[in-house]
């Protein structure tokens, strides 16, 4: 026998499970505090978020191999372009 789903089936479709009531919370990431152009900007261990040109959201995917300096003029660079992006 077949046992295949068949998707015109008009069976009515299964209830999500429960959610657990006992998840342990993943720890929340590290974060510190960078000035920058003489503000202070707050950044965890992902690194910043960057605004992309089309208003999509991305990070640096090597923000954890930086250097402290290059983190701190890539933050430079970074917060005068997301300005420019959000207005």
């Amino acid at each position: 026998p077949d046992k295949r789903i068949d998707p015109t089936d008009s069976a009515e479709p299964l209830p999500l499970p429960e959610a657990p009531t006992n998840v342990e919370q993943a720890p929340s990431p590290a974060r510190r505090t960078v000035t920058v152009d003489g503000g202070s900007v707050e950044v965890d261990d992902l690194g910043p978020l960057v605004i992309n040109s089309d208003g999509t959201l991305s990070r640096i995917s090597n923000w954890h191999e930086m250097a402290p300096i290059e983190q701190e003029r890539t933050l430079s660079v970074l917060c005068a372009r997301n300005q420019k992006r959000k207005d």
